[in-house]
């Protein structure tokens, strides 16, 4: 395996045809480790630091390819929410230190970044210009870690997913990845914000997104067909993180409730190797799946 860090090495290694494999959900993992009902994810980099990096380093031993940083939620707007406005830098920064610190020789780490929950103007309050400003801090902190790459994930709005692909070209040197989540209904595959994922991947890559894709969503068959119709769109890199299917709210035997997600291993496994044989680059989870899962995935694809 080479063993070259850095954005070149995890380039290259697309680049000479490897299908990678990369991790599972971050926020399923802090919650069975002490991430209360609405706390904040990324408060973790620095009060539970061997939580997040006990999560890198199984994820790594499960055979992933590449770590996500805990880092979804690490924008100015999202971070002010919990009254923590003025630690972007540091929590971002957090984040990838501690990923890098369990990642492997050959292995990456790549800096998540997710919507700031936020609307554009005219729709919302927020300027192009301060929602750019928000992405290319949290990318500039996430690269000064250790990361070797971004993605931009679980986006509805091309507007905003531009944005954040641009903010990570422009300020750092980092492998630029791009996601969007989609929901079936009747007339087909949608964003919240009525992006198709043919219109999608045109709009990421003319950002300047170097992988783009889906994550998130509502179970792996779903993604099959997403990343069937998103490889009829291009002949670039894809990226598929799957959800363990949709989330159940299960109550008995005197417990109190708890989310279960459907989708096994063993099933997600199968559907794992539909998403290698069209040519998918890079393949991972997103919500409920966990070291577990990898481990399948990486089993199912021969790694």
């Amino acid at each position: 395996m080479d063993e070259e860090r850095g954005p070149a090495g995890l380039l290259g290694r697309l680049e000479r045809g490897e299908m990678l494999v990369s991790d599972g959900a971050t926020g399923t993992f802090l919650q069975q480790h002490g991430l209360e009902p609405g706390g904040c994810p990324e408060e973790f980099n620095a009060s539970r630091p061997e939580v997040v990096r006990e999560m890198a380093r199984r994820y790594f031993e499960a055979g992933s390819d590449m770590a996500l940083t805990n880092s979804f939620g690490g924008s100015v707007f999202m971070l002010r929410k919990y009254g923590y406005g003025e630690r972007v830098a540091e929590f971002n920064r957090l984040a990838a230190e501690h990923a890098r610190s369990q990642a492997p020789a050959g292995r990456f780490v790549v800096g998540s970044v997710g919507p700031t929950g936020e609307f554009l103007e005219p729709l919302g309050p927020v300027s192009e210009g301060a929602m750019y400003d928000a992405f290319a801090e949290q990318v500039k902190a996430l690269e000064a870690g250790g990361a070797d790459g971004v993605v931009v994930e679980t986006m509805t709005a091309v507007e905003e997913a531009a944005l954040a692909v641009r903010a990570a070209r422009e300020n750092t040197s980092l492998v630029v990845m791009a996601t969007m989540v989609f929901d079936k209904g009747p007339r087909g595959f949608f964003t919240m914000m009525g992006v198709t994922p043919e219109r999608a991947v045109h709009a990421m890559e003319d950002a300047g997104a170097q992988v783009v894709g889906s994550n998130c969503g509502n179970g792996i068959d779903n993604m099959v067909e997403i990343a069937r119709r998103m490889r009829a769109e291009t002949s670039g890199f894809l990226l598929i993180h799957s959800n363990a299917g949709i989330p159940r709210y299960m109550t008995g035997d005197g417990r109190g409730g708890e989310i279960v997600y459907p989708e096994s291993p063993e099933y997600m496994a199968e559907r794992f190797k539909a998403l290698a044989g069209l040519g998918v680059n890079i393949i991972g989870g997103c919500c409920g799946t966990g070291p577990e899962h990898i481990r399948a995935l990486a089993a199912a694809v021969g790694r």
